[in-house]
């Protein structure tokens, strides 16, 4: 790897996520240069020029640019947000044969002008597009980090938190798995507020039904909210700026995305939602989460739903 001195971003994409992500990255004043590129060159131009006028009102100054894949030799990230949207009614999955043509010519450019950073995924389904990201690269798999399950985790510590009265910053809950429809919530080492929700759960009758509500909800939340606007925008944008932060702030902080597993709750080769230690160098190390039995039972059917999938390419 390269020392890339500073923290340029190139994002490929400018759709709903990718505006939405560039957006947080300007208003929190996270990197020095965000180079864009998409194939819709007018509506491109447009964003850039928005973008930069409200740089004005931001923490720190942030070069906004229209890119091209010459941009990625000296980039510190590439964050790809490119693809065709999730459709009212369709699963994450059954995006991945269009997907993944874009992908891989995607990942080519990217490569075939010297990138050397970091390359953070998110366009969907996100945990096969991930592992094909990092074939496709030849990048060590540490610095291939799929968005995984990060949205999915803040929309029920959202939702916990709105149940307890309690700020979501004040509860470590993990939703784990595949993002999309067979992801969990991992309940055995959530904890609210600093009380475990095992010791809850033995003393309020009916909780695990309300919590397993709760977590249905989260996960269909992205059907509802494409239903309403078309697309899931902002909490994904946002999540993908925490992301970003991590990296290029080397915080070595603890975030629940897509990495490649080597043997972690029993499974080998294959991307999926799993909390990570993320730093400048990527990802640091998987953190192997102590499922109780009815978890592991689900994080492996989680598991056999991905690798279904990706064994059609790979």
């Amino acid at each position: 790897m390269k020392d890339i001195v500073g923290n340029k971003v190139v994002l490929i994409g400018a759709g709903d996520v990718g505006v939405a992500y560039a957006y947080a990255l300007v208003n929190q004043g996270t990197v020095d240069h965000l180079a864009i590129i998409d194939i819709d060159e007018k509506k491109l131009a447009g964003n850039v020029m928005d973008l930069n006028h409200g740089v004005v009102w931001a923490s720190s100054r942030t070069r906004v640019t229209k890119g091209t894949y010459a941009d990625c030799e000296d980039a510190a990230m590439v964050v790809i947000c490119a693809g065709a949207a999730q459709k009212p009614g369709e699963t994450r999955l059954q995006l991945v044969d269009k997907n993944m043509k874009i992908m891989k010519s995607i990942v080519d450019e990217v490569m075939a002008n010297n990138f050397d950073g970091i390359m953070l995924v998110a366009s969907n389904p996100v945990d096969v597009l991930s592992y094909a990201a990092w074939k496709y690269s030849g990048l060590p798999w540490q610095r291939v980090i799929g968005s995984g399950t990060v949205l999915d985790s803040a929309r029920f510590r959202y939702m916990l938190g709105e149940l307890y009265e309690c700020s979501p910053t004040s509860i470590h809950a993990y939703i784990v798995g595949e993002h999309g429809d067979s992801e969990l919530p991992v309940l055995s080492s959530a904890t609210i507020a600093g009380v475990s929700m095992r010791m809850k759960l033995a003393k309020e009758p009916g909780l695990e039904e309300r919590l397993e509500k709760i977590f249905e909800e989260t996960r269909d939340a992205a059907y509802h909210i494409i239903d309403a606007k078309g697309s899931t925008s902002y909490g994904i944008g946002m999540g993908l700026a925490r992301i970003t932060r991590a990296v290029l702030q080397n915080q070595d902080v603890a975030l629940p995305v897509s990495a490649l597993l080597q043997g972690e709750y029993g499974q080998e080769d294959i991307y999926i939602g799993t909390p990570a230690i993320v730093n400048r160098k990527g990802i640091n190390r998987v953190v192997e989460l102590e499922l109780n039995e009815h978890e592991m039972h689900r994080f492996t059917k989680s598991a056999d739903a991905l690798r279904e999938v990706q064994n059609n390419f790979f």
